[in-house]
């Protein structure tokens, strides 16, 4: 029976003679089996050896009636520490797989009561393999299609994965069984389409796809474990026109890049982007902002080169239909006292109408009926740093503003009036 993990021997005599232990666990692969007797016939000893990648001989301990204690509080965290009674050292185990930690320990007491053999098959104990002992590998960088692996698969251990300028044309499927993988960079490539297993990484923190050929961010990624666990996404230098309407799934979003794309318009409900910190679209083809960027709390934004209209309040939008329909009134109320609504409760077409809704000035939900204006932002409000937006040294662009009614746009109009005089 084998378990590998980070193996810490303490001899617990050091602080009497005032020394200290090193404090920090090597990659080791733990066993327990029977000690190869000198003399024949004579009954084998069960122990446990640990084997380093510098002994891989390994150091022996006699199990039999030689455990003091066992200290297994952080079990579940893969942690765990058998004291011994001869030589009087600790064995801190970490960073084990939670399962077979637990099955390596109850071998060990049974080890230690002497009941292993009825129990378990044993077999002679000999020196680990280099591959058992060597630390999993957790970064790997390719940055070349010669270097690409066709044969060969990624190790399963990697954190952090780059494939750069490789010319890949789609996700190798063999990435995405890297479900440790918290990183995953992709950019300087020829992807065109991302397949919707991507979501299957659970723990990837940081996605980056700069200078691609992505057309479409699929929708169904921002229903996936991604939006849980996704910090930094980079969709820099591609073909995307939108990105989905219910991109803004993506609350652990910190750092957004769609630099040089061809974006006509932002989610429509971004501000609900709450950690986002920095966001960058230089270079695309917005006209306006959407009304909840002003709901955005930003360190450093970036909109340079967008070919902003300018605002015109005077000159409104008018969707508003008098009197407001039956559906009109009934979906305003759901939202403005926040009724709760679902899919398994209204149609799914409802439901999508009701998750677009528009936000007036005065607090209040509208829907298809409303009247709608472009106003000028100062982009200050929403974010400490901002980089120009033009060649003229402007940090003011355009935002859409929706209004209930009548009454709520003739107040702005009135307020606006007068601060303009």
């Amino acid at each position: 029976m084998k378990l590998q993990c980070e193996v810490e021997v303490i001899n617990r005599m050091l602080p009497t003679y005032g020394m200290k232990n090193r404090g920090r666990g090597t990659q080791a692969v733990l066993s327990i089996g029977r000690q190869q007797e000198k003399v024949p016939g004579r009954a084998s000893t069960v122990c446990l050896m640990i084997c380093t990648q510098k002994d891989r001989v390994g150091s022996k301990y006699k199990l039999k009636e030689n455990i003091e204690q066992f200290f297994t509080k952080f079990v579940e965290e893969g942690k765990a520490t058998v004291r011994l009674k001869e030589p009087t050292v600790d064995v801190c185990l970490s960073k084990a797989n939670v399962s077979t930690l637990k099955t390596f320990l109850s071998a060990v007491k049974l080890a230690h009561q002497g009941n292993v053999a009825e129990k378990l098959p044993l077999s002679i104990l000999t020196p680990a393999k280099t591959s058992e002992v060597t630390k999993p590998k957790t970064k790997l960088s390719i940055v070349s299609k010669q270097d690409y692996p066709l044969t060969q698969s990624f190790p399963y251990s990697l954190e952090q994965l780059q494939v750069s300028y490789c010319k890949l044309a789609r996700v190798d499927m063999r990435m995405l069984c890297l479900k440790k993988l918290r990183k995953l960079d992709l950019s300087h490539n020829s992807i065109k389409k991302l397949p919707v297993t991507v979501g299957d990484l659970v723990h990837l923190q940081e996605f980056i796809l700069h200078d691609n050929r992505l057309e479409v961010f699929p929708e169904v990624l921002c229903s996936s474990t991604l939006q849980r666990s996704l910090q930094s996404l980079d969709l820099s230098q591609n073909r995307l026109k939108a990105l989905p309407l219910h991109f803004c799934r993506f609350q652990e979003l910190v750092q957004l890049k769609v630099d040089d794309n061809e974006l006509i318009r932002l989610p429509f409900n971004i501000g609900q982007l709450i950690k986002l910190r920095v966001f960058s679209a230089a270079r695309n083809k917005l006209l306006f902002l959407p009304h909840s960027f002003q709901g955005l709390a930003l360190e450093n934004l970036d909109l340079f080169g967008n070919p902003f209209e300018e605002a015109n309040p005077l000159v409104p939008n008018i969707e508003l239909k008098i009197p407001l329909s039956l559906f009109e009134c009934a979906a305003r109320a759901v939202v403005n006292y926040r009724i709760p609504y679902a899919s398994h409760i209204l149609p799914a077409h409802l439901c999508q109408e009701l998750n677009v809704s528009k936000t007036c000035k005065c607090g209040r939900s509208c829907l298809s009926s409303f009247i709608c204006v472009t106003v000028t932002m100062n982009l200050h409000k929403v974010s400490h740093t901002v980089v120009l937006v033009d060649n003229m040294g402007g940090t003011e662009a355009p935002v859409i503003c929706y209004f209930c009614s009548l009454d709520c746009y003739s107040q702005f109009l009135d307020r606006y009036l007068q601060s303009n005089r």
